[in-house]
């Protein structure tokens, strides 16, 4: 579910700003609505952050939810603006903390204490969960974090462009590049990857026939033919058959319905919004494959729930999270499928799911299923946020590739030492 206002930020993978907890301290606690409306429970009162979705509907939904549970008096706090990692981590230092929060799965949340156990809660149903996603939240045998929604993004594209310029649909990086070439007009880019580039880089990677982080948490994307699809990326970056700088970021699908480019990087979550404008001219790829090593690649993104483990009611805390993303199946599927298109991580709604069973959304899925990658909890901010700099350097800059990926990795295994010794 996009967020209309979070234009520089990649909110459905791992955060991009380098920006530990303790780096926020400076910062004020988040205001918002702090009225205490919730269920009619006589019990503990929670608050709950979320960031501001963009689809309409969000908000209501996720109070609604709350209203229902008469466990406690369960308030939202809904954070509008670029910077709800802030906010939150702003908040968390402070006694106006959240109980409940939505994030992603990061393991120094996991070291500092911040994040409850709750193993107890989802060892019951663990097995209806998508097992890439128990993964994800794992720690040395215990799982941080209830999974609401998986978000897959790749490449959209309009077919009857592709039909009028003649274009086959790419499945390596040169045929991509060729596309877009056909594809731009006077009036239409041929391919739209956000303003920054930065939300295909670990796609990128992937693709390349490489990973962000080895099995045993080494840096495992410093290769040849990293730097070689970095190289080529240049190419395109300066190409002028790029849409660069569109009036809304990549998670947004206004430049696609608007016309602006015959092809863009977002989620599952915008099909609704795309099928409104363009009807069935619309269809969807991975990102293309990387040298001869290489293999297509679709990010998983999406957002997953926390107990704030330094807050002052975690067991309540623990039983509405519990209730609602764990007992309300029928809540959890509407959250999924109503509003925006995701993929449920219980897989027993991931199968029930109507709406995901036809037609795009059913080969969003099946791409999912084929070429998905998921959060690693030891891929933290700092991490992502030297591949930005890669990306900054040797793109959209002129730097050279493998010096840059040289850079980054040094950083990357400075932080991996930190957290892993």
């Amino acid at each position: 579910m996009s967020a209309s206002s979070m234009s520089n930020w990649n909110r459905r993978s791992v955060l991009r700003a380098a920006m530990g907890l303790a780096a926020a301290g400076g910062l004020a606690a988040c205001g918002g609505n702090n009225g205490r409306g919730g269920g009619s429970g006589s019990g503990a009162n929670l608050v709950q952050y979320f960031h501001a979705y963009g689809e309409n509907g969000v908000e209501a939904a996720v109070k609604k939810y709350a209203k229902a549970y008469k466990g406690a008096n369960v308030s939202t706090q809904w954070i509008t603006g670029s910077n709800f990692e802030q906010k939150l981590f702003a908040a968390l230092l402070t006694d106006n903390a959240p109980d409940v929060f939505e994030f992603h799965p990061q393991i120094q949340l996991v070291k500092s204490g911040q994040v409850a156990d709750l193993t107890d809660i989802i060892s019951p149903v663990k097995s209806d969960f998508n097992q890439a996603d128990i993964t994800s939240h794992t720690v040395d045998g215990k799982i941080y974090g209830v999974r609401m929604i998986d978000d897959p993004q790749f490449f959209f594209y309009r077919p009857s462009m592709f039909e009028k310029a003649k274009v086959q649909v790419p499945t390596t990086l040169e045929e991509l590049i060729e596309a877009t070439k056909a594809l731009t007009t006077s009036k239409v880019k041929g391919a739209y990857l956000g303003n920054d580039i930065t939300p295909v880089q670990s796609p990128l990677i992937w693709s390349a026939g490489a990973d962000t982080l080895t099995p045993d948490n080494k840096p495992a994307f410093n290769t040849d033919a990293v730097a070689a699809g970095l190289k080529q990326m240049r190419g395109l970056f300066t190409s002028g058959n790029l849409l660069l700088g569109a009036p809304t970021d990549w998670w947004d699908p206004s430049a696609f319905t608007q016309g602006l480019t015959a092809i863009q990087w977002c989620g599952m979550w915008a099909m609704p919004a795309m099928q409104q404008a363009l009807g069935d001219d619309i269809g969807i790829f991975p990102f293309p494959k990387i040298g001869a090593a290489g293999k297509q690649s679709v990010i998983n993104g999406g957002w997953s729930m926390f107990v704030n483990a330094k807050g002052k009611n975690v067991e309540a805390a623990k039983e509405y999270v519990k209730w609602l993303w764990i007992d309300q199946k029928q809540y959890q599927e509407d959250f999924a499928t109503s509003y925006g298109f995701h993929i449920p991580p219980r897989t027993s709604l991931a199968e029930s799911a109507t709406k995901l069973k036809t037609g795009l959304p059913a080969e969003g899925v099946k791409l999912f299923n084929q070429f998905g990658h998921f959060d690693n909890i030891g891929w933290t901010q700092a991490m992502i946020s030297s591949i930005n700099d890669v990306i900054a350097n040797s793109i959209r800059k002129d730097d050279d590739p493998k010096a840059q990926l040289a850079a980054a990795e040094k950083k990357v295994d400075a932080e991996l030492k930190k957290l892993f010794g």
